[in-house]
């Protein structure tokens, strides 16, 4: 009797334990550091459809993540790019006060924000892709939690002031242009970033959030990706991604 009862006390304190347990948080594949790879481009842009390919090239790259950023600029000259937003443009022009530039032009990639080169120009843009491999980056975490994602950075032993953008993207779009100087084309454009949001800022102390819902409200999102971005040089610390949609 009393060995019966010791028996039946073992699988049920298991089972009591195992139904209390905290849910264990599964991280996306950390894998090799990312180098973050941005096309600003427009479909109203004669001269961007060639350099629109390249991200697609780059996406098969598992160090490199290319996202396709429309700006609004050249939707007055008879197409509107259906992905263009003025949030966009504003980017753009920030990143070209960091870099000491004039005047914002497309297609122009800039690579981990500290570099840039003319969208077409892939020799270019690969070089600078392996610089910027080799600058330091932060660690950055990131699952899934419900209809947000939670993000985790680790300390940096130093004091930094960077943003925490969250990146919405879909893997692949194709749009028929009717009008403008690309007019008749079929238009291929990859990881089109639908929304770009501030969900927070890194000093260089441990941080853990979590996103909202509003956050994430982009119809369509396949993927999103969060970016560390430095508030003094607009380079990009350390990112990660991971796919909201794996159907």
């Amino acid at each position: 009797m009393f060995k019966t009862f010791k028996t039946l006390v073992l699988p049920v304190w298991l089972a009591v334990a195992f139904f209390f347990a905290p849910p264990v948080t599964v991280f996306a594949d950390e894998g090799t550091p990312l180098t973050v790879v941005e096309l600003f481009t427009s479909q109203g842009c004669s001269s961007c459809p060639p350099a629109g390919k390249f991200p697609g090239e780059l996406t098969k790259r598992d160090d490199v993540l290319p996202l396709s950023v429309r700006v609004d600029y050249w939707d007055y000259i008879g197409w509107k790019d259906p992905f263009a937003d003025p949030k966009n443009t504003k980017r753009q022009r920030r990143y070209a006060q960091k870099l000491g530039q004039r005047f914002v032009y497309t297609p122009q990639m800039v690579v981990q924000g500290a570099f840039d080169a003319t969208g077409s120009d892939r020799a270019k843009v690969l070089q600078q892709i392996n610089k910027a491999a080799k600058l330091e980056k932060v660690s950055v975490k990131i699952s899934s939690t419900g209809d947000g994602v939670r993000v985790v950075v680790p300390d940096a032993g130093r004091v930094e002031n960077a943003a925490i953008w969250l990146a919405v993207f879909d893997r692949q779009h194709d749009t028929e242009v009717k009008r403008g100087e690309n007019s008749g084309q079929t238009l291929r454009y990859h990881n089109v970033v639908r929304g770009m949001t501030r969900i927070g800022t890194w000093t260089g102390q441990p941080l853990d959030i979590t996103t909202k819902a509003s956050d994430m409200s982009v119809k369509g999102r396949d993927s999103c990706a969060v970016i560390v971005q430095s508030e003094k040089t607009g380079r990009i610390l350390g990112a990660a991604r991971i796919d909201l949609n794996k159907s």
